[in-house]
């Protein structure tokens, strides 16, 4: 491996993707919620979030939903247009839970054309390289919520905050978000200077 290569290898095919591919920030943001999933403990399932509508343990399984949608995307099919699918996932499962959507999607997203192949979502018509990127944005805020919400500090990694927070800014305006039916409160005032994490959760409507 060199150090501006990533080669993921599947019983198929091997394929090489450069570091700044969507593919492979997204694989980053999505190892780090893993790894904060794979600290959360039992007793904090019931803790409350900063995504007031959910504790932990709906937390959870609203990111591994997420996840699972992200799979359906790269296999070129719309996440929302079936009946929403509720799965029992036990106190110990979820980290078991969250690998499995990983390697879905990573399956799903292997084939280069993913990237340009047009997806129509129900706030978006872009290719799949910019919902990738929206879902960048998920992860990482998401994995800040439930950070916060278990007392956890994650080392987070300057790439993907800046995917995250280019995507979200280019969907999702500062003005009239409650006029557009958008899921998300308004933005919260932050230093220009304060760290990409504070102003990625900022713009998605949290107070860091």
């Amino acid at each position: 491996m060199t150090t501006n290569t990533i080669t993921q290898t599947s019983p198929e095919t091997e394929a090489i993707f450069r570091l700044d591919d969507p593919r492979v920030i997204f694989a980053k943001a999505v190892a780090l919620a893993g790894a904060v999933i794979g600290a959360t403990r039992a007793d904090q399932l019931d803790n409350r979030t900063p995504c007031s509508e959910f504790r932990v343990r709906e937390l959870l399984g609203h990111i591994v939903t997420a996840l699972e949608h992200v799979a359906v995307v790269g296999r070129g099919h719309d996440p929302y247009g079936g009946p929403v699918v509720v799965r029992e996932v036990p106190d110990d499962g979820w980290l078991r839970a969250w690998i499995a959507a990983a390697h879905d999607a990573r399956t799903a997203w292997s084939d280069d054309a993913t990237l340009t192949r047009v997806v129509r979502l129900p706030w978006a018509e872009q290719t799949g390289a910019a919902t990738l990127a929206g879902y960048v944005n998920e992860v990482s805020v998401h994995t800040w919520d439930l950070a916060t919400a278990t007392g956890r500090r994650p080392q987070w990694d300057s790439q993907v905050l800046e995917l995250a927070l280019d995507a979200i800014g280019q969907v999702l305006p500062a003005d009239g978000r409650g006029e557009r039916g958008a899921p998300f409160a308004d933005p919260v005032e932050v230093p220009a200077d304060a760290p990409l994490i504070d102003r990625l959760v900022a713009w998605n409507g949290r107070r860091p």
